[in-house]
């Protein structure tokens, strides 16, 4: 049976990918720097006789076609690139590159992307359809990475039926996987704004225009938009993560700097939220004699599981993994650059449970003591080929 056959391939490559996860995972680099990422795929993909193409400069796009006849086409996505993270000392595969790590997993996706390739180009004489691996870079900066695939064709030559793509889960439990259909995950906007004031003495502040004591109440009233304008069914987040003000115990600064972000998950209210904030923003600063200068940086959207796609994907892991490994998710309000597949075609975008409570591997992803269980890599090849040719079958 082809379950039996994959999964006693996922054991066989087992060693290999964890092999690929430590290599990347030591040799991570930043958003759409990836050139020896890039050059690692390439490689494994050339020992397994994949024809491939660059795409988005460090992007790599492979084909495995079946040798059964079938124009059935299927599309699975990894990302390459790591954060700007300094890593925990005494791993012994910890990242050799100074203040960079594959704190989100990235590693994991791409080297699971590679045992996937190993499993199908294998069992190809038993399956028809074509495969597309799509390795891409850049899904932790805007624009994003998919965006620019996209738009150099990475959907068309072969079109692709419908895409798939899944996440490290650390706060899932090794052995099961993670699904949600419909939407999933937020949009993602970034906030720049700089309150202008005049500074001067902190012992004479009518003599000054504080853009401190403005800025608060810029902050304070813009959460207002999310508790009395927002519609309760939309989750809709604004945080502010970086505020500069520059000044001193006894110094009111002349300006302030602020950092945030903005999700949702409702394009309509999405637009619309973002003119409340500029008009609440300066409107507030005018009206205290200061100047805000606001910016809103369009990101990515919000992530759609197609119902189809995703149902069927979650049945084929519930026969592979058994109905206990299988999880409801919850909506997320973070952001992924998968979003974009997802309004351009049929997408399925999971979750691989990577933690291990009773080993301390149970870190956020983002910070510097994430890490997986390895064992995790076994799962994560043997489902995506399992899923990615039950599909292939099912069209």
């Amino acid at each position: 049976m082809l379950k039996e056959k994959i999964k006693q391939l996922a054991e066989d490559f087992f060693e290999k990918t964890v092999g690929f996860r430590r290599h990347l995972h030591q040799h991570p680099e930043l958003s759409f720097e990836e050139y020896e990422t890039s050059a690692f795929v390439k490689q494994q993909l050339d020992s397994l006789g994949i024809a491939y193409e660059r795409m988005a400069n460090t992007g790599v796009v492979g084909l495995i076609h079946g040798e059964k006849p079938s124009s059935n086409v299927l599309a699975l996505r990894a990302d390459m690139d790591a954060l700007p993270i300094q890593e925990v000392g005494g791993r012994h595969y910890g990242s050799q590159n100074v203040g960079v790590m594959h704190a989100c997993g990235h590693d994991v996706h791409t080297s699971s992307l590679l045992g996937v390739a190993s499993i199908l180009q294998t069992l190809k004489s038993e399956f028809g359809g074509t495969i597309k691996l799509i390795f891409q870079p850049g899904e932790e900066r805007l624009p994003g990475g998919a965006s620019i695939m996209i738009k150099e064709g990475v959907l068309e030559n072969p079109t692709p039926t419908g895409i798939i793509g899944q996440h490290v889960m650390p706060f899932i439990e090794t052995g099961k996987v993670g699904f949600r259909t419909g939407k999933y995950m937020a949009s993602c906007d970034e906030l720049f704004m700089t309150v202008k004031g005049r500074g001067g003495h902190g012992a004479h502040p009518h003599q000054n225009t504080d853009p401190i004591a403005i800025t608060a109440q810029i902050i304070t009233a813009l959460q207002q938009i999310v508790s009395r304008n927002a519609d309760p069914r939309i989750p809709t987040v604004l945080s502010w993560g970086k505020i500069v003000g520059n000044g001193a115990t006894n110094i009111i600064p002349d300006e302030v700097y602020l950092e945030g972000t903005f999700r949702t998950f409702d394009e309509k209210w999405r637009s619309e939220a973002h003119k409340y904030m500029v008009k609440m923003a300066t409107g507030i600063a005018e009206s205290m004699g200061a100047i805000c200068d606001f910016e809103v940086r369009k990101g990515y959207p919000f992530l759609i599981n197609e119902e189809k796609l995703t149902t069927s994907s979650r049945t084929f892991a519930v026969e592979y993994l058994g109905e206990e490994n299988v999880v409801e998710l919850d909506i997320w309000p973070a952001a992924e650059d998968f979003s974009y597949y997802s309004q351009e075609t049929n997408a399925c975008f999971y979750r691989l449970g990577t933690g291990n409570k009773a080993a301390g591997i149970s870190s956020a992803v983002h910070t510097p003591t994430f890490d997986i269980d390895e064992n995790a890599l076994k799962v994560s090849i043997g489902l995506m080929s399992y899923i990615a040719l039950r599909q292939l079958g099912e069209k």
